[in-house]
Formats: structure tokens, sequence, C-alpha cells
């Protein structure tokens, strides 16, 4: 896949997750959190893997698409390059990685601060693949 894909193909998961979340959307506006773990699991790997697409485009840190991603070897590229990515990165890891992939908050204001360092994170990877 081009790079120039890759950024499309993760608004394309961000898209998916907003799709699981609203489609099997339990949400209690008393609480302000969804009633099933399962799908905002599923919305947090969808955009964890939004995240590794966008990097992906700028940086190249993985040969072979198909291998494990280490999220450390991330860290260190984009360290060298952008500050302030690097800072999103480490939200992203915690809030979409762990505390919406594998904890599965309930909280709905989490999972909507995951969307928004998402579209933040792909953003910023596009201006730095144009420059």
């Amino acid at each position: 896949m081009e790079k120039k894909d890759l950024i499309g193909e993760a608004r394309r998961y961000v898209d998916n997750a907003h799709k699981t979340l609203k489609d099997n959307e339990n949400y209690d506006p008393d609480t302000r959190c969804y009633d099933d773990k399962k799908y905002v699991r599923s919305a947090g790997h969808y955009l964890w893997h939004a995240v590794m697409l966008a990097l992906d485009s700028v940086f190249h840190v993985r040969e072979d698409r198909r291998t494990r991603i280490d999220v450390d070897a991330y860290r260190e590229a984009v360290r060298k390059r952008d500050r302030k990515l690097l800072a999103l990165l480490n939200t992203s890891y915690q809030i979409l990685h762990l505390h919406m992939g594998y904890d599965g908050i309930l909280l709905k204001d989490s999972c909507d601060t995951g969307f928004h360092v998402t579209n933040d994170i792909i953003d910023r990877c596009e201006r730095l693949r144009a420059s």
C-alpha cells in the first residue's frame, strides 16, 4: 500500500470505530457510560490501528506491516522528529490501547478523548508527510 493511502486507511479505521460504538450503542446518559465493554474494546483496537497506520505513513519503523508492532520503536522514531507528536502517541497508547482496548473503559468522555487524540495524530502525520 502506498504511503498516501495509509492516511485514508487510518481515517477509515476511525470511521469504523465510530460506527461500532454508534451501531451498538447501549449508552446511559445518566451515568455517561457505555453498557458493553465488547464494543468499546473493538473501537479502541480500531483507533489504535489507525494511529499505527498514520505513523507508518511518515516513519519507516516496520519493513513489513505483518510484523508485530513495537511501540517503543515508534516512540524513538517520533521523538527524533516531533516531540508534540510523541506526547500524542503516549496519550493514545494509554487511552486507546490500554484503557479502551484492554480494559474496555466504559466512560464516554474517555472514549471521546480517544477519538480526538487519534484524529490529531492522523492530521499531524498528514502534515509531516507533506513537508
